[in-house]
């Protein structure tokens, strides 16, 4: 059976990472039979990142490569419209979200101090004692460096919200009138923005962006379409 090695969960999401949740909605699109593996720790795994495909012989570390494996080794068993490659205008969505947007809500969640109040036991609360008390720390403090890094750590938690708030419109404008950003019927790329949204909008940190996202009727009602495709 496929499985997939994933984060402990949290926040009443599939997964608190938007990577490994991005995966198991395409699973669920997908009709393919899988267990999830939770509680895994990055360290080890081919890339050191989650989530990690384990099917049959294969071990397939980045969720767009798991994506591509599964739609290489199971089309046949998938609707067609999820075997397809994504269009230029689906993977220009998929570049902002993965590479964007998700920068935003990591320094929301790790940097500013309300989201950190909520994330620090959400992420570490069942650890052992000391490590309990040592590791948020310590991750934090590598999660601030990586966001200075990256670029985004470097602008005011305002102008932060800003940009990914700029990205919610863009969604918007993106899907339109249609039921889905792959057209009539889900593509891969409705995994990755599906997964993006909830771990923006379905999450209880108090922001301007999740304020601003649930303003929006296009975006709640194709999540609503997702969650019916999904069986969430």
């Amino acid at each position: 059976m496929i499985e997939l090695l994933q984060f402990k969960p949290a926040f009443g999401l599939m997964n608190a990472s938007p990577f490994c949740m991005k995966v198991e909605v395409f699973l669920r699109l997908a009709g393919l039979e899988y267990r999830c593996v939770d509680g895994q720790m990055p360290m080890g795994t081919p890339k050191g990142k989650l989530p990690v495909l384990r099917d049959g012989d294969a071990l397939v570390a980045d969720s767009q490569a798991i994506v591509e494996h599964l739609q290489r080794r199971h089309g046949e068993r998938m609707p067609a419209a999820l075997r397809a490659p994504d269009s230029p205008q689906g993977l220009a969505l998929r570049r902002m979200l993965e590479e964007h947007t998700y920068f935003t809500a990591l320094w929301l969640r790790w940097v500013d101090d309300a989201g950190w109040r909520l994330t620090a036991p959400a992420f570490f609360g069942h650890l052992p004692w000391p490590l309990r008390h040592l590791a948020p720390a310590l991750v934090r403090h590598k999660m601030r460096r990586d966001l200075v890094g990256q670029g985004m750590g470097r602008h005011s938690r305002d102008e932060i919200c800003a940009r990914a708030i700029a990205d919610l419109h863009a969604l918007v404008g993106l899907l339109g009138d249609r039921p889905f950003f792959g057209g009539g019927e889900p593509r891969a790329v409705d995994a990755t923005a599906y997964a993006f949204l909830a771990n923006l909008l379905w999450t209880p940190f108090d922001h301007p962006v999740r304020a601003t996202g649930l303003r929006m009727p296009t975006l709640l009602a194709y999540a609503e379409r997702m969650d019916a495709r999904i069986g969430r």
